[in-house]
């Protein structure tokens, strides 16, 4: 946020899992937001995604690289309209690696690291939250990247045994940044509510987009 009166240094949450209160400047969010928009057009655009039990969740979703679906990959919208998934670009790959090079207080990149090559983004209208889960799908344990984009959210960072506490609720802003990998890496995670109206008014965003970068390792 703009002339913030006090400011928000990283956060340490959990071991491995770090906040980094706008990592991205405006100019950058405006970029990316730019990109989630022509990705989230047809074909293996922005889905709802149903679960097993037959309900569904109440973010809407499109991927990048592998198509995820409950609970696994693919290389087709299996679950939607078949369409192939969209390509992972390059520099997101770039964007994930200087992001975990900052969180973790790296002076230089880790250019022998496995490449990330999925993007989950997640678009939150009024009223969606997102149940606690953990990411485990991945044959990497690779650290996760999310940013994000537009209204601010409660994203509420638990344990690795379950989804009942200790957690940590942790306010996340537009431009910001989180990291979760090592002892975290399948720590259950959630959003229980975000707080509409929040987004910078200049970025043109209604709701909130989390944009989730992981590495396959398939």
């Amino acid at each position: 946020m703009d002339g913030e009166l006090f400011p928000r240094p990283p956060a340490r949450i959990a071991p491995g899992a770090v906040h980094v209160p706008g990592w991205l400047d405006p100019p950058a969010q405006s970029r990316l937001l730019a990109a989630c928009r022509a990705w989230a057009r047809p074909p293996a655009g922005l889905r709802t995604v149903r679960m097993p039990s037959g309900g569904e969740m109440s973010v809407r979703t499109v991927c990048l690289g592998w198509h995820w679906f409950p609970y696994g990959y693919a290389r087709t919208v299996v679950d939607g309209d078949g369409a192939p998934v969209k390509p992972f670009p390059p520099w997101l790959g770039e964007l994930a690696r200087e992001a975990v090079a900052r969180a973790y207080g790296r002076e230089t990149r880790d250019e022998a690291a496995e490449p990330y090559d999925i993007a989950l983004v997640n678009h939150y209208e009024d009223g969606a939250r997102m149940g606690m889960h953990r990411d485990a799908d991945e044959k990497s344990d690779a650290p996760v990247v999310s940013l994000s984009l537009g209204d601010t959210c409660v994203f509420r960072f638990g344990n690795t045994a379950g989804r009942g506490r200790p957690w940590t609720d942790v306010e996340l802003r537009s431009g910001d940044l989180f990291v979760f990998g090592g002892p975290s890496r399948a720590a259950y995670h959630g959003v229980p509510r975000t707080l509409p109206g929040t987004a910078p008014p200049a970025l043109g965003l209604k709701g909130r987009l989390n944009i989730t970068l992981r590495v396959s390792g398939l």
